[in-house]
């Protein structure tokens, strides 16, 4: 076992980088570029404007000596302006020779500054990572045990009247995009639209204070989305384990229908959708890119969409670094459960 994290750990890390290069090249094209530079400075700049603005700060240099300077390997850029001051990307201008770094990078912990925001970009990443954090634990709280319970019940009888009608209720909820089932849900319960107006809180106040009033519908529309999913999966999955022989032996043997469920097929049926479930997570972390912007909830994805929307290449590549990690992270915790929950796997 300790081998096989060691070799997937390496194999993480090669991908990380990999992946963390692409999106370092993509982000650093020159028309993204110039449009960062005309952003800062002025639109009706000029080429040669937009050229002494890349080349003071570095972005016309090759991609290789940026990237490591960027993670933390390579010096960063120093560069002497006319009037004799001195700007670079590991000190501010002005910041007497003995104080100045050579190295701020990824590896020092440093994600550079947000244009946007005009703060740190780690500690914008950090705020708001720990806010979609909170919204994912909620959803996987109603949507995992949920989900569980609905393919369970729709796989021990399959073909069943019950069967049949939680299966098209878990692929109405999977059918159902979160843009479409979150604007039903306002004009259905937070509007007076229909006269409910059940929740009169907004998901905005949830940052700060979350409840059942503010936090309930974002909540509601990421877990049906992925609740369907993980539903059908274990319903498929629990129907297989229930023609296996070793239920059929224990029927013949007279053990009772619950307990058939509950001691033998369960566990194994649980396999599957472990995996999917595990998968979710980084879904989630993507995918509340919707709902919180439709929510107007600022978390880890409304800043993706602020990053990407605005141009802020250093808060887009630590955006696109997380959500790799994360992912790469799932995937190790999801295979190394899995050896655990199968004793085929364990013993091969």
């Amino acid at each position: 076992m300790g081998l096989f994290i060691l070799r997937r750990l390496g194999v993480m890390l090669l991908t990380a980088l990999c992946l963390t290069f692409i999106v370092f090249w993509l982000t650093n094209l020159y028309p993204n570029l110039e449009k960062l530079a005309k952003t800062q400075g002025n639109f009706r700049m000029s080429d040669e404007a937009v050229s002494s603005y890349l080349g003071d700060r570095g972005y016309l240099e090759p991609l290789p000596i940026k990237f490591g300077q960027w993670l933390g390997v390579a010096p960063g850029w120093v560069t002497e302006k006319a009037d004799g001051k001195t700007m670079g990307r590991c000190f501010s201008e002005g910041t007497p020779p003995e104080e100045r770094r050579s190295f701020c990078g990824v590896l020092q912990g440093d994600w550079g500054q947000s244009t946007v925001f005009k703060d740190e970009v780690g500690s914008i990443v950090a705020t708001r990572l720990g806010l979609t954090g909170k919204l994912m634990f909620w959803v996987l709280v109603l949507m995992v045990p949920s989900a569980l319970l609905i393919g369970v019940l729709a796989g021990m009888r399959e073909g069943s009247k019950l069967d049949r009608s939680l299966s098209t209720v878990s692929i109405v909820s999977t059918a159902t995009p979160e843009y479409v089932s979150g604007v039903i849900f306002i004009a259905v319960f937070a509007s007076s639209a229909f006269g409910l107006k059940w929740f009169k809180g907004s998901a905005t106040s949830a940052m700060d204070s979350a409840n059942f009033e503010n936090f309930f519908l974002p909540v509601l529309t990421i877990s049906l989305y992925g609740m369907g999913y993980i539903a059908r999966m274990t319903r498929a999955s629990m129907t297989e384990v229930m023609t296996a022989q070793y239920i059929r032996t224990a029927r013949l043997k007279g053990v009772s229908f619950g307990n058939i469920v509950m001691k033998h097929a369960l566990r194994n049926a649980l396999i599957a959708p472990f995996t999917v479930i595990m998968l979710q997570i980084p879904w989630l972390l993507n995918g509340v890119v919707i709902v919180e912007t439709l929510f107007n909830y600022k978390g880890f994805g409304w800043v993706l969409v602020q990053a990407a929307g605005n141009n802020d290449i250093e808060l887009l590549l630590a955006v696109s670094v997380v959500s790799v990690i994360v992912v790469l992270l799932t995937q190790l915790i999801s295979d190394i459960g899995y050896v655990f929950l199968n004793p085929r796997i364990r013993i091969s």
